[in-house]
């Protein structure tokens, strides 16, 4: 399975946890749903997004795919931001905020070099 490919059906699978069970989804984040009860609303709207945008690339071929993925590095590059942020201010433990932007990083890298390579 080529990377981007794997990164889609990863976004669809997170999104689809998210949108379900959004409290499980943010423990695995190593977020805390009982003490943030809006971490729900939020999960939810995470999950759409992921599920939408890891659909439409599995749908996509050619430029249009080279554009969504543009777009993929675009939003999981805003994502590591807000790991990073989020742990500065304390928002998040540290380890948490260092955790979901590595994460989001990594999804970054596996789209700038698929960009590179196509």
């Amino acid at each position: 399975m080529e990377p981007i490919t794997g990164l889609a059906y990863g976004r669809i699978a997170i999104g689809a946890m998210s949108l379900l069970s959004p409290s499980l989804t943010a423990r695995l984040f190593l977020l805390d749903p009982r003490n943030n009860p809006q971490l729900s609303y939020m999960g939810r709207m995470f999950g759409s997004r992921e599920i939408a945008l890891g659909v439409i690339t599995l749908a996509s071929s050619g430029e249009t795919r080279r554009r969504l993925v543009q777009l993929g590095v675009a939003v999981d590059g805003a994502d590591a931001y807000t790991g990073i942020v989020t742990a500065a201010s304390g928002a998040v433990p540290k380890k948490t905020g260092v955790l979901l932007a590595l994460v989001a990083a990594a999804a970054v890298a596996t789209g700038v070099v698929e960009l590179h390579e196509s």
